[in-house]
């Protein structure tokens, strides 16, 4: 007889995204988020909930992140969330350690983020592009004056508060010429870890400025010039150099690690109105000709077990698990990589169940080329010791 097909495993839970708004106070021209003119916030009772689901549903198995995020979190004050860490350290009954990051434009920080920042031991990311002749050219205010300056006070007061941040970068076409200038602005404002997001096609943002063949190769010399700057006078982490070469030692020890984009209920992001998505973080409030959309439950009347069992959960799984396989098969890279991102192979290829795309040719197979010839030609070096990379 055959065996009974099993139940995927779900989670356990890595990261809860919680959208404390989908409102921005500036607008970046590569935003992927649709509804950032909204001033929309989640209630404290959809909170209430969330937190109360959360730890009720089997899914906390080890510590976990919480990355308030899909909108500008600073817009809204500290006290919002100091009463927020209120609520969910009152149902975390299990004693579980659960860290709090924010990715920030910067534009909001003062001495009460600051206080905040420190007392609650919050996790600091701020997004900026380099010096002001790339970061200004994306990322302005809506009366479109660039916004650079403000961005910098905001990681100064940081530095003169004594709080540790990391900064995340988008690599967009105009960028990929100035990895010189990019270091030594790092260097320059007491950057000591970097992330680089390559500028991608999701939702709204349908065109990026890496399209083309010709970007491969570009991308490839900004990371061999990057790493040898990264090893020099000022070290920097960097998140795709360090993470490359990590997953090339660990490469021949095993099957690659199931990545948590591709894990069901391993994360888990919820919209200030309580809907709720898995896999990648950025599906949630897209809108999908094939699925409608990928909210697939509420947290104030479903639980998330409950919606991993609908047709509409087991179908884009089954279709995110048939793109993985046709990775497995097909890519030479999947031992570095291990299936590539949902989002970006719906919103690139039209379908989860495809392999390739232009973000994983840029953000993956071009650093693992990159790192892979400097170990074979003898030229890798020691980068800085490891911290924690920015998400």
């Amino acid at each position: 007889m055959d065996a009974l097909p099993t139940e995927p495993e779900l989670g356990p839970l890595d990261l809860l995204v919680i959208q404390p708004t989908p409102f921005c106070n500036i607008d970046c021209s590569y935003c992927y988020l649709p509804d950032r003119q909204s001033k929309k916030q989640i209630t404290r009772e959809v909170l209430n909930t969330l937190f109360e689901r959360v730890f009720a549903s089997d899914l906390v198995k080890h510590p976990f992140t919480v990355v308030w995020h899909a909108g500008e979190p600073c817009v809204l004050p500290p006290r919002f969330y100091e009463e927020a860490i209120g609520l969910l350290e009152r149902h975390n009954t299990l004693g579980v350690r659960v860290d709090h990051s924010f990715q920030t434009n910067g534009t909001l920080i003062d001495g009460d983020w600051c206080a905040f920042i420190k007392s609650h031991n919050v996790r600091i990311g701020v997004s900026v592009d380099g010096p002001a002749f790339l970061h200004d050219r994306f990322r302005r205010t809506r009366g479109g004056r660039g916004t650079h300056a403000r961005v910098v006070e905001g990681m100064e007061l940081l530095r003169r508060e004594g709080i540790p941040f990391h900064v995340i970068s988008v690599l967009t076409g105009a960028s990929l010429d100035y990895p010189d200038e990019l270091y030594e602005f790092y260097r320059q404002h007491g950057i000591s870890s970097v992330g680089f997001n390559v500028e991608e096609i999701e939702g709204p943002h349908q065109h990026s400025s890496l399209e083309g063949s010709a970007s491969y190769e570009r991308v490839v010399r900004f990371f061999d010039r990057f790493y040898d700057l990264a090893a020099g006078e000022w070290p920097l982490h960097v998140r795709e150099l360090h993470g490359a070469t990590a997953t090339i030692f660990c490469a021949g020890d095993a099957t690659p690690a199931r990545s948590h984009e591709i894990t069901p209920l391993a994360i888990i992001s919820v919209d200030c109105e309580g809907r709720f998505s898995s896999f990648s973080p950025e599906l949630l409030g897209l809108k999908s000709a094939q699925y409608g959309d990928f909210e697939f439950g509420r947290v104030q009347t479903d639980s998330f077990i409950a919606a991993a069992q609908t047709d509409k959960f087991r179908t884009i799984q089954a279709d995110i698990d048939a793109g993985v396989e046709k990775c497995r098969q097909t890519c030479p890279y999947f031992k570095y990589c291990g299936g590539g991102a949902p989002v970006n192979k719906y919103f690139e290829n039209g379908s989860f169940d495809s392999t390739e795309t232009m973000f994983c040719r840029l953000s993956k197979q071009a650093v693992i080329d990159v790192v892979l010839t400097k170990l074979e030609n003898g030229t890798a070096v020691p980068l800085a010791p490891a911290t924690p990379s920015p998400l």
